[in-house]
């Protein structure tokens, strides 16, 4: 059942990431409409979604209400249909760029010449998808992490020709779904990914030197720099460190592998510069040195609620103990 007094928004691709998509949409308090390959399709991931939500509120992740609001509110559809009227429309098709660009031309050819159009890609330029779009202005990436959801992130990657007023907008709608949006440029890999991939290929070429075993990476990686990861990105960390110290590890580094580990350009100016971090005030984030304690203090009660909250949980179903309780 729709409602006037609702926004209406359409998401074209309706599976894994799609559907979590309409989910999240839906409950942020607007109507929307679910489209695939075929109706029949969008039908069965309708259900699915409904099932999914009751299992959600079930174990406390979604409202206790969010099966029945999502039954109101997600509506399966072709996908002209559901895009007629819908002011804003997430594509969520397969990575592959024939597929989005086919789908991108039905989409911006059947809705609202002034409808904001996202695509989900992780991987395409979001130019390259742009060709395919009709009034290419209202056109940009909205990239959801998976699963949907629960990961708080969304990047927004507007193209050369985006206009930028749009972004605003977009902001908006998604921060009604609870979620958080950087703005980042059309580049290879976005942001995300780059810096995903940059830490699995230096965890593969440890695997491979017989450094470590991919398990013993992994207990590395969450119990040190990664656990501060929720509540600091590297700059800041970068920064609590000290740039100093930054630059002097990789000096080390350097002894065997100067290339991989060339210090960055930035860095060295900054060090250059005296601006070492939070210790002298400046940084990458020019932090004032007086708020130094404050941060410290944060920083400390973070980690410890982050291991009582590991702990209550307790370890991931793929580690020995875990399989060993069950």
């Amino acid at each position: 059942m729709t409602d006037n007094t609702r926004p209406v928004y359409a998401v074209i691709g309706s599976g894994y990431m799609g559907g979590g998509i309409a989910q999240v949409l839906a409950l942020s308090g607007a109507d929307v409409r679910i489209a695939d390959v075929e109706l029949a399709i969008a039908e069965g991931n309708r259900e699915r979604l409904i099932t999914e939500a009751a299992q959600f509120a079930a174990d406390g992740l979604f409202p206790a209400d969010a099966a029945q609001t999502i039954a109101e509110r997600i509506t399966a559809a072709t996908i002209e249909d559901a895009v007629a009227g819908a002011t804003f429309i997430e594509e969520a098709v397969p990575e592959k760029i024939e597929i989005k660009h086919a789908t991108l031309r039905r989409i911006s050819e059947a809705a609202a010449p002034d409808a904001i159009i996202g695509s989900n890609t992780s991987t395409i330029l979001i130019g390259r998808l742009a060709e395919a779009v009709v009034n290419p202005e209202r056109f940009l990436g909205v990239h959801f992490s998976n699963p949907a959801p629960f990961i708080p992130g969304v990047e927004l990657i507007p193209h050369a020709t985006t206009d930028a007023a749009i972004l605003p907008t977009v902001e908006q709608i998604v921060a009604a779904t609870g979620k958080q949006t950087a703005r980042v440029k059309d580049a290879t890999g976005f942001v995300l990914n780059r810096l995903q991939y940059a830490l699995f290929h230096e965890a593969t070429q440890l695997v491979e030197e017989g450094v470590a075993t991919p398990e013993d990476i992994d207990t590395i990686v969450r119990t040190t720099f990664g656990f501060r990861l929720p509540f600091f990105g590297p700059f800041a960390i970068a920064d609590m460190a000290g740039l100093d110290v930054y630059a002097f590890c990789y000096a080390s580094l350097q002894t065997e592998f100067p290339e991989r580990f060339a210090t960055p350009p930035i860095l060295e100016d900054l060090v250059a510069a005296g601006k070492l971090g939070t210790k002298s005030g400046a940084g990458f984030l020019d932090v004032p040195a007086e708020r130094t304690p404050e941060l410290i203090a944060y920083r400390n009660k973070a980690y410890v609620a982050m291991q009582k909250l590991i702990d209550e949980l307790g370890p991931a179903p793929i580690h020995p103990a875990a399989a060993d309780e069950n």
